[in-house]
């Protein structure tokens, strides 16, 4: 009755029925790998990010069936909560803002971004410092203690300063930190032939890819509850930074390609032309 009235064929309503029993393999295949990515993400990859890894391994596929394929398998990202930052105007005259705010930069190794952040761990508070190029946002230097000193800034400076080959005039921008404003960090830019800029004080936005990053890491990957030891800690964080944001995780400001594998094609181009 029902096909008479659309005037639909019989046999098409029936080879619809059965077409609809069949099992598509290729998207089996494909729901299959979305939750094994989302999986190792930690369950905070959205659509855009899936999108960009099943393309990285070589499936053509759009990001509306990324967000079908997603339904299917009952998943959904981790969305982080509103972040509220205070803003200020003051300068910090011996140490101008010398960045100010052009994270667009031409070259690798010219700008680095420094800050720290606390983790929780063995039932108390360690501190996080890390250095990022502004390049392509690669992660080159990190260091975890129990104490938000100088030498932990210093620690993931001198990372830095070893995986990059150590290079030459590179300016390094941080928030007004004591640890970056103290004598022993401001040395070591010496030593290492490094101008020094600073942001604003109270002003979260003029240091944004480090706000960036720290978000990502807190609402991706970091437990809830904290880490159990200083060691899981810093062998879970090593990985994340190290290992999944900088190779696998697609990053926005590089057209969802990672940060180490956007600069590596950028070095590939630069050697063509």
């Amino acid at each position: 009755m029902v096909c008479d009235m659309f005037d639909v064929p019989t046999s098409s309503y029936y080879e619809h029925k059965q077409l609809s029993k069949q099992i598509n393999v290729e998207r089996l295949e494909q729901r299959s790998k979305i939750k094994a990515l989302f999986k190792a993400s930690r369950n905070s990859a959205g659509s855009r990010s899936l999108l960009g890894m099943m393309r990285e391994l070589g499936y053509e596929i759009g990001r509306f069936k990324v967000m079908s394929l997603m339904r299917e398998a009952g998943i959904a990202s981790k969305q982080p909560g509103p972040h509220r930052y205070k803003t200020a105007l003051v300068e910090r005259p011996d140490i101008p803002n010398h960045l100010d705010r052009e994270f667009d930069v031409s070259a690798p190794d010219s700008v680095w971004c420094g800050d720290i952040t606390y983790i929780w761990a063995e039932g108390r508070w360690h501190y996080l410092a890390v250095v990022l190029d502004l390049y392509r946002r690669r992660v080159i230097g990190w260091a975890l203690s129990a104490k938000p000193d100088a030498e932990l800034a210093v620690k993931a400076l001198d990372m830095a300063y070893e995986q990059r080959g150590r290079p030459q005039g590179v300016m390094f921008h941080s928030d007004q930190g004591s640890q970056y404003a103290s004598r022993l960090f401001r040395q070591r830019l010496w030593r290492y032939r490094m101008a020094q800029s600073m942001s604003r004080r109270g002003n979260c936005w003029d240091n944004a890819p480090m706000e960036r990053l720290f978000r990502s890491l807190k609402s991706e990957w970091v437990p809830v509850t904290g880490y159990m030891s200083k060691t899981e800690a810093q062998r879970d964080i090593s990985f994340y930074l190290m290992d999944y944001y900088n190779w696998s995780r697609p990053h926005q400001f590089n057209d969802g390609v990672p940060p180490a594998k956007a600069e590596d094609l950028s070095n590939l181009l630069s050697g063509i032309s």
